[in-house]
Order: structure tokens, then C-alpha cells, then sequence
């Protein structure tokens, strides 16, 4: 697959209603460590309709259809992504915020950027997801990952998600989304398109000093200047997935551009010029010897998409 180049698919989904489409579109500047190869489509959705019709014509096509939020945990392979990327703008839905004299209710499109939630939430005398702010990526990312922190995790505030289907877009109540450390169970097909938080009034300079503290914490021990996931695997029960990392002697090894960080074990950076191939034998590298020394096998954060080359 080669980038710019115009495919019969991107050809056949240019000819629906509502959507962008940029065929054999380059992913890597869409991507958190900037690597990987073209989408074959890419698409954006100009309306919650025209989402629900492009999933219907994937199914009826049988094409694959690949999300893309904030690329902040997504691994692209060398040889691209073949099928429709779908990727939803920050700016598909209006925001909607009512707030009481208690809590307040914020509901956003995923195509925003988490920070648009801290954002609003100090602006609105809200507190409760202090433990979100500096985590890169979209809202629709932080829902389907169950994105978090030591001090907390996305689903601990939201209210309720909507999900567009090929039967339509519906909102399923929390309840209704089995959710664990890391992960959240969406119907098969499903794409996120909306969340309802619901944040409590409180102490708007504490949650402040919060924030900054841990955002102070993250930048001290963290390579937040150069391009990387976050952390690259969860971790086990009763650990901690850089210690492990450490242990077996990993932390600073270099494959190609990519680097298993100095700063910390559990993040993967790219030096400049590195290949998804460097990074992926880094991935498999840190499993192999985590498993080998403890007996414990790493799980990855990072979600891997698309063709890697050998």
C-alpha cells in the first residue's frame, strides 16, 4: 500500500454521503510515536448518519474497519492499514453541559481531546477527573481502553456512552458496559461517538494543585518530549509492569530508532527514524524476557493495527 495512492475502496466509500475520505493517507503524524504506514481510506464522518451507513457498507462488503482516536496507544504496521480508518472530529457533536447545585452532567463527542474534559470541568466549578488530565489521546480512546491512572479510571465519572451500529447510534447506561482495568466491552461493531460524565461540585483549587502535582510527577520521570505510547503494557496484578521491565535489564535498549526508555521501563520512544518493525521487536523483546526471568506475561496497552513487515 502506498501512500497518497487512490484505491477502488477508498473510490466506491468517496461516493457515500457525509464523509471525507483521503485516500492512502500517511498515519504516522496521526499516530502518538509516529510511525506506520498509509490508511488505505481514511475517513471522517460528517454526521452520526453518515457513520452508521459507512459501518453498513463495511458489513455488507465485508471490508475491515479499523478506529482510529488519538493514536495515542495504536501501534500502525510498516504496510499500512488496508480497509476504511475510521477517524471521528473533535467537532461532530456540540457539547452539552448542565450543571446543579451539587454535580454537573458534560457530555463531549470522542473525537475530543481528553483534555477537553479537564478543560471544561475547571471552567464549570467540576472536579473528580483530575487523574485524566496529561493523558494524551481522545475521549473516545480513554472510554474503550478504560484509560487511567494509579489515582483513578475514566469509567469512575462516566454516566453513560453512545454507540453508533449498524442499527443505528443508541446510549448504553455504564451498567450496560462491562468495564475492568484497561478495557471496556463494546457492542461487536460498535464505535463510541459520545460520553456523559457526571462530576460533582467541589474544591476547584485543590483539584488544581492536584493536577499540577501530578502533572509536575509525570514530567519529572516520564518522556513526555519525545514521541512514545505511554505505557506500553498494563500492569499484573500486585506490580508494576517497569519494574519487571528494569529487572531483566531492558531499560535503555535501543532496537533501530526505537528505545525502551531510560527514563522509564514501560515506555517505548522513538529516537527519530524508527520503523513500526523497530518497535514491535521491542514489544516482543520485553514479553519474551519479563516471561522468561518471572514467569509473568506482560499485556500490552498498545493496540496493533494494520500490516507489519518482516
Amino acid at each position: 500500500m502506498e501512500a497518497g495512492v487512490a484505491t477502488p475502496l477508498a473510490a466506491r466509500v468517496a461516493r457515500l454521503q457525509g464523509l471525507d475520505v483521503k485516500p492512502g493517507e500517511p498515519l504516522a503524524p496521526l499516530i502518538s510515536v509516529r510511525v506506520g504506514g498509509p490508511a488505505e481510506a481514511l475517513v471522517r464522518p460528517r454526521s452520526p448518519e453518515a457513520l452508521v451507513e459507512l459501518l453498513r457498507f463495511a458489513r455488507e462488503e465485508g471490508v475491515p474497519v479499523t478506529v482510529l482516536g488519538g493514536g495515542a496507544n495504536t501501534l500502525v504496521g510498516d504496510g499500512g492499514v488496508p480497509g476504511i480508518t475510521v477517524k471521528l472530529p473533535p467537532d461532530l457533536f456540540p457539547e452539552e453541559v448542565d450543571v446543579g447545585p451539587d454535580a454537573g452532567r458534560v457530555t463531549l463527542g470522542t473525537g475530543a481531546a481528553i483534555a477537553r474534559l479537564v478543560n471544561v470541568m475547571r471552567a464549570q466549578g467540576l472536579v473528580g477527573a483530575e487523574f485524566l488530565a496529561g493523558i494524551p489521546g481522545t475521549l473516545g480512546g480513554a472510554v474503550t481502553m478504560n484509560a487511567g491512572t494509579k489515582n483513578g479510571e475514566c469509567f469512575r465519572v462516566v454516566d453513560a456512552i453512545e454507540v453508533a451500529t449498524v442499527d443505528g447510534v443508541g446510549w448504553l447506561a455504564k451498567a450496560q458496559v462491562p468495564h475492568t482495568y484497561r478495557h471496556a466491552t463494546l457492542p461487536p461493531g460498535g464505535i463510541v461517538t459520545r460520553v456523559r460524565f457526571v462530576l460533582p461540585r467541589g474544591d476547584v483549587v485543590a483539584s488544581k494543585a492536584a493536577m499540577d502535582a501530578d502533572l509536575g510527577y509525570r514530567k519529572r520521570t516520564q518522556p513526555l518530549s519525545q514521541p512514545n505510547f505511554g505505557s506500553v503494557f498494563t500492569n499484573p496484578p500486585g506490580d508494576h509492569a517497569g519494574r519487571l521491565i528494569e529487572l531483566v535489564g531492558l531499560k535503555g535498549h535501543t532496537l533501530g530508532r526505537a528505545q525502551v526508555s531510560p527514563l522509564h521501563a514501560n515506555w517505548i520512544v522513538n529516537l527519530g527514524g524508527a520503523s513500526a518493525r523497530d518497535v514491535r521487536g521491542l514489544l516482543t523483546l520485553m514479553q519474551a524476557r519479563v516471561l522468561e526471568a518471572t514467569g509473568v506475561t506482560l499485556q500490552p496497552e498498545v493496540k496493533c493495527v494494520g500490516v507489519f513487515l518482516p
